[in-house]
């Protein structure tokens, strides 16, 4: 009992407490350490990107191995099997992010170079003419692994095309006709033949997942608390 009041848990209340708290809690976990993650990733490519670069060359090393290293390349460009990965955002502007083959000098291994974003064009689908040197490149940049797994509205087209919506690294190696090096290299905003290169960080967003854990907390509270004052009920005099 509290003063005039005593503790009387009503159905529908507490219904709503055993039902939709445990979804607001797991909610707000859900967001804390989606933003955890991306703290952790960005602390490793920190870690990871720092000194100089390594040189990519045969014997290759594992994918996870060169995650986030700073890797020095030459080689030449294929722009034959050169893609453009649509709805990429750059400065609140719409285009593509440019995708080129590289085939690695002394050995026949290829390894995909995001050579960076450049606007899309008024007719969206026609395939952008861009400018890919034909001489050898040194090149440097960052390793990223593509997501092994994307959401699609339907699956990517058969056969080779130039436009594609995600990277699919076992599609476009079907669709290229030769295996790349599962990563993908971010070109430094100083080598040559790139467009504009703002790699988005980790890290980038977080703040918002946290915002999104605390209203969720707070949701959660809010509940407890309209549970608790739908529970008292006036003692009878």
């Amino acid at each position: 009992m509290l003063g005039h009041y005593a503790f009387r848990p009503r159905l529908v209340p507490t219904l709503a407490m055993v039902l939709v708290l445990p979804l607001f809690v797991s909610l707000g976990f859900w967001q804390f350490n989606k933003a955890l993650a991306k703290q952790a990733l960005q602390a490793e490519l920190d870690q990871r990107s720092q000194g100089g670069a390594i040189q990519l060359a045969p014997p290759f090393a594992d994918g996870e191995l060169l995650r986030f290293r700073h890797v020095a390349v030459r080689g030449h460009f294929e722009p034959e099997r050169q893609i453009f990965l649509d709805n990429r955002i750059h400065r609140e502007q719409a285009g593509y992010h440019v995708l080129t083959p590289l085939r690695i000098d002394g050995s026949d291994t290829r390894v995909l170079v995001n050579r960076g974003w450049i606007p899309a064009e008024a007719d969206h689908r026609q395939v952008p003419a861009v400018a890919t040197p034909t001489t050898p490149v040194e090149l440097e940049g960052i390793v990223v692994l593509p997501p092994r797994r994307v959401f699609r509205l339907a699956p990517e087209a058969p056969g080779w095309h130039a436009l594609w919506q995600n990277l699919d690294l076992e599609a476009y190696g079907t669709a290229a006709s030769f295996t790349p090096l599962p990563v993908v290299i971010q070109l430094d905003a100083a080598s040559p033949a790139g467009f504009a290169r703002e790699w988005p960080r980790p890290d980038e967003r977080m703040e918002k997942h946290l915002s999104y854990a605390l209203q969720w907390a707070g949701f959660a509270i809010a509940l407890v608390g309209f549970w608790l004052v739908a529970s008292l009920r006036r003692r009878a005099s």
